[in-house]
């Protein structure tokens, strides 16, 4: 009787064998020693052969198990993997990089000519085919031998997540496919390089952590995700960062999670750096460059998430705030991101009290406002009224030292120098105080004017020197509200200033300098 075996019935026929117990001791030649020799010889010399018999034989534990073979597959496939591509001759399957025809045609070269050396990454598609506890220990055994990088064994690990991780949260979630999920992702996370997360992208990382939430993951597995994201924050998108919140959360995404994520990041970089300059260079660029570099990626970060959160009902203030503050000032080079975020909060949320929009509005710096955002505050509804003024106060004051650095640079003036720099702008925001206060006048007296005569314009008062326009209804209201506040200081002022004149319009050239200083106080008390 002639018995042909192969790949797919070795397994089985050498359970029998033994089973039946046709051992040498029985005969010489028998049946084991044959299907061993076959094994040896010929199955675990060829690469998808070991990987087919590693299969079919989790039907036959434990006998299986306990005749060596899945070890002995485990590792064959192990070895294999080890191997220098140059040396690879058997086939292999890599569908993720197709060829391009083109280059095939092209100059008139051969095809075997413009054939790509074998990539590193040649075996990670053939054994994704292995259920997760067997491939659980093949990649246990592959990292074993310790000559496989990194990046490679985060490119296996995240073709095999592509491979077995649904893309939809409903099936993603059912009763089906919830265990076996969960069973993959609590592996994955075992079997993640311990380089500081350079092997996996943050991306993958970040979507590891969307899938371990939803299938209710085990807590360490969680953590470890939370440690890993949190060394390469830096490299998020925002998209990744809506992880929708389970209950008994009430709002749509995960901001807890989030802030935790933010917080690990900043006690990393407060440990790694100190937050201070290093003298020591890593391939020629500054640690503490690259340090400030991706916080400024991470301030970026933070602004865009506040954007897409702010549009949440259920959004409490104190999270809103909490985030804004995970970050050091100077992540945010700018803050027109954070008023964005600001103004779709106050628009989403109409029912905050004062003292809720005034805390709100202190998280941002109006002199971090680029022109464009400054123009929009200027003509938002929805800000407290000391913000709308000290908007226009610092726009007014950054175009006049803009203009006077100018004149200065045109007319070669020696005096604008660095010692005179501090003099200059004490001097300049001055003459911007007195600008504005004429300006102020000037719009006051003209409004009283129309209001006289029952018409209101509807044409937007344009201011020259800043280039930002008002809503007249708007513009009444700042500048009663400003004119009723110096009228009230002025009436308490000291012996000093008592000469001056309760009405803006009485003050002449000469006091211009004092009313500089006040006016500096005034700005402090509105602020």
């Amino acid at each position: 009787m002639t018995v042909t075996l192969n790949a797919y019935n070795v397994v089985a026929a050498r359970c029998a064998a033994e089973y039946l117990d046709m051992t040498e001791d029985v005969d010489r030649g028998n049946l084991v020693l044959k299907i061993e020799v076959f094994l040896n010889s010929s199955i675990f010399r060829r690469w998808k052969d070991s990987i087919i018999v590693l299969q079919t034989s989790k039907s036959l534990l434990p006998w299986s198990e306990d005749l060596k073979i899945i070890g002995r597959c485990i590792d064959s496939i192990a070895s294999k993997t080890s191997v220098d591509p140059s040396y690879i001759s058997w086939s292999y399957t890599y569908n993720r990089k197709l060829a391009e025809p083109d280059k095939i045609v092209e100059d008139k070269m051969k095809f075997l000519d413009k054939i790509e050396s074998v990539p590193k990454d040649w075996w990670v598609e053939d054994i994704c085919e292995l259920d997760i506890d067997l491939y659980k220990r093949v990649m246990v055994a592959v990292k074993s031998k310790e000559r496989m990088d990194g990046v490679v064994i985060g490119e296996a690990l995240k073709t095999y997540a592509l491979r077995w991780i649904p893309d939809s949260v409903d099936t993603l979630v059912s009763d089906a496919n919830t265990s076996r999920t969960k069973s993959v992702v609590e592996a994955i996370v075992c079997l993640l390089p311990y380089d500081n997360g350079i092997s996996c992208s943050c991306s993958f990382l970040l979507k590891l952590l969307r899938v371990a939430i939803l299938v209710r993951a085990n807590e360490s597995s969680r953590e470890e995700l939370m440690k890993s994201i949190s060394l390469k924050l830096h490299e998020a998108c925002v998209k990744d960062l809506l992880i929708p919140a389970r209950s008994p959360q009430l709002t749509t995404y995960d901001c807890h999670l989030v802030q935790g994520l933010l917080n690990q990041y900043m006690n990393h970089e407060k440990g790694s750096c100190d937050m201070e300059l290093v003298e020591e260079k890593d391939r020629g660029e500054d640690k503490y460059s690259l340090a400030r570099r991706s916080l400024l990626n991470v301030g970026k970060l933070v602004d865009g998430y506040l954007g897409e959160i702010a549009h949440d009902p259920n959004l409490g203030l104190s999270s809103f705030v909490d985030l804004s503050q995970s970050i050091p000032g100077f992540a945010r080079p700018d803050h027109d991101g954070l008023y964005r975020a600001i103004d779709i909060y106050l628009k989403e949320h109409p029912d905050l009290t004062k003292a809720e929009r005034k805390k709100l509005c202190g998280l941002m710096d109006v002199r971090k406002l680029t022109a464009d955002a400054s123009m929009h505050a200027a003509q938002n509804e929805c800000l407290p009224l000391r913000v709308v003024v000290q908007v226009l106060f610092f726009d007014q004051v950054r175009s006049s030292i803009s203009s006077q650095t100018l004149g200065n640079n045109s007319a070669r003036d020696p005096s604008h120098s660095p010692m005179n720099h501090d003099e200059g702008c004490k001097q300049t925001v001055g003459d911007s105080c007195q600008s504005l206060k004429n300006q102020i006048s000037h719009l006051r007296i003209k409004d009283e004017g129309l209001h006289e005569n029952g018409k209101l314009s509807k044409k937007n008062n344009k201011n020259s020197k800043s280039g930002i326009q008002l809503l007249p209804s708007r513009s009444r209201r700042i500048f009663d509200k400003l004119w009723s506040v110096r009228k009230g200081q002025g009436e308490n002022r000291s012996s000093e200033t008592s000469g001056s004149s309760s009405s803006p319009t009485s003050l002449g050239q000469g006091d211009t300098k004092s009313y500089g200083l006040s006016s500096r106080h005034q700005r402090h008390s509105i602020s």
